[in-house]
This record gives C-alpha cells, structure tokens and sequence, in this order.
C-alpha cells in the first residue's frame, strides 16, 4: 500500500539542502515575528481534549523520532516495536519518520523508514497486524494556493509572521519552508500539530549543534496546545528512554522558554 504523496515538481536535493541551510543559519537569521501571544491550537485527529499528561501512544513517539534523527537504527527498532503496541498506527510512524527529513536530512529519513519495513515484517511474520491509520483527510494544495498554506501554517505555529535577514538573504529557502516543509507536510492531516511538534522537538534534543531551531520548537509546541507539564514528561522519557544528553537539552531549552528567555 503506497501512502506517499507524489512529489512536487521540484528537486529533492535542492529542497534538502536548503532545508538544511535553514535550520543550521537560523541563530544569525535574526528572525522577526511580532509579541502578540498566539493562542493554543491544533489540528487533532486522535485527542481532542487538553491533557497535562502525555499518552502513552504520545510518549512512545519520543524515541522514535530522537532514534530516528541519531540514525540509531538498532534503538529505532525496539523503539518502533514499543510504539505500534502502544496505539501508535503504521501511517502515524510514516509520517514521523517522512517528517524527520525536513530536520535531519534524506539519509536519516529514507534509513527510518527502511526499518519502519523491517518491524513490520518481523511483526506479520509473528502473526501480529497493526493498524494502518489514517490517510490525509483532503488533498494537499499546489502552486500559488500551497505557498498561501504553508504562509498561514507556519503563522500559525510561530505566533506570528516570520521574517528575518536570513530569508531576505536567501529568499529560495523561506519559499521552500513555507511550499514544503509548512505546506506539503504540515497540511498532512492524519498526523496532528502537536504529535508532529512532540516528534520535532525529540528530533532536535537527539542533535547537536541545533539548539535555536530546538528552542523555537519548544516555544511553537506551547503554540499548538502542548502544556509545560506535558514538555516537562517528554524531557523525562529522553531521560528514561533515549539518553542524558538529549533529555538535558530538552531540559535546557524548556527552562529557558519558562523564563522568558526563550
């Protein structure tokens, strides 16, 4: 069963790279968004209400996505085992893994989903089926009316308009991540705004080198509806399930958005 989306007419190269140039220039970028407070909000497909604990489907996501992004494909297997039992669905793992491109770059992304394959397999072959899940509710926009998506997404999930003398610099990478990365991917529907933050932010605890992207994460998931006290259990299982030093700069990166730093 294929459930990708066809690809856009573009180079996937071109977009990784620029992708990736976004993420690691972004503490010179001086990006600018306004102080108006966004108010909470989500795109929920599985929890409606607001909890101040994480489920255990939602905590099962933090391995995977922080193994995923460290290429620990050994991790990742028991990881992705642990999260199709606790309610996890295949296409949920898909997205997941799809997304983990947009921060850690193809390789990591394309060796994910190989293993994604494998557990499935290995769990067919011990008589075990998992629940595919949820496909896109609707079909993912194009040209002019993409770029108007991805422009009131990446609104949404920063609070505010986002400018800054990086994009002006390179105006084909504030294209890409408003068409791609807030458009292509953040318009895919089965997976929630904040399941897709959780999974962002145990990506970017998991490397290094990538601390201001780590801590406008930290401040778009408060954005989408995710509480301190939730944040404060996704630190913990780092700590408790992935290792130390990704749960410390998970750690880090809350206390300072708490204290108004971030």
């Amino acid at each position: 069963m294929n459930n990708t989306t066809p690809a856009k007419p573009r180079s996937a190269a071109v977009v990784a790279s620029v992708l990736a140039m976004a993420l690691q220039s972004a503490a010179a970028s001086e990006i600018v968004t306004t102080t108006t407070q966004a108010k909470p909000m989500t795109r929920t497909t599985h929890e409606s209400g607001v909890s101040q604990t994480l489920t255990a489907r939602q905590q099962a996501i933090v391995p995977i996505a922080a193994f995923a992004a460290a290429g620990d494909l050994s991790k990742l297997n028991d990881a992705l085992n642990q999260g199709l039992d606790a309610g996890l669905t295949v296409n949920d793992n898909k997205e997941i893994l799809s997304q983990l491109y947009a921060y850690a770059g193809f390789p990591r992304s394309l060796n994910a989903l190989s293993e994604l394959m494998k557990v499935l397999q290995a769990r067919k072959q011990r008589g075990l089926t998992d629940e595919v899940g949820q496909e896109p509710s609707q079909a993912i926009p194009t040209g002019k009316a993409l770029l108007e998506a991805g422009t009131a997404n990446q609104t949404k999930l920063s609070g505010a308009p986002v400018k800054g003398a990086l994009f002006d610099f390179a105006p084909a990478v504030d294209e890409y991540l408003k068409t791609h990365l807030f458009g292509d991917i953040f318009e895919r529907d089965n997976l929630d705004w904040r399941d897709r933050e959780l999974a962002t932010v145990a990506m970017l605890s998991a490397m290094s080198g990538v601390e201001p992207q780590l801590q406008a994460h930290i401040r778009i998931s408060t954005n989408v509806g995710l509480t301190a006290d939730q944040l404060q259990q996704l630190v913990q299982v780092l700590a408790d399930r992935v290792d130390a030093i990704s749960s410390q700069r998970a750690r880090e990166a809350l206390k300072s958005h708490l204290s108004g730093r971030g």
